[in-house]
């Protein structure tokens, strides 16, 4: 799980390329769900909550500018 206050130190670009890793992890998982070899399915859900919280500094980012 990321932490927002170590998002708030990364730059939009760090937080960007971190977006995409997240999206490929979601990925492969949701992959290994549908073959039935997942052994975490919770993952799933913590990823898309990192993906968010992402993306929400982002936002907060852009608009403090």
């Amino acid at each position: 799980m990321i932490k927002a206050n170590e998002l708030r130190n990364m730059t939009v670009d760090e937080i960007r390329q971190k977006i995409e890793a997240l999206k490929k992890e979601l990925y492969n998982m949701r992959t290994e769900v549908k073959a039935g070899r997942i052994e975490k399915p919770h993952r799933i859900h913590q990823t898309r909550k990192d993906i968010a919280r992402c993306e929400t500094v982002i936002k907060e980012k852009s608009d403090a500018k």
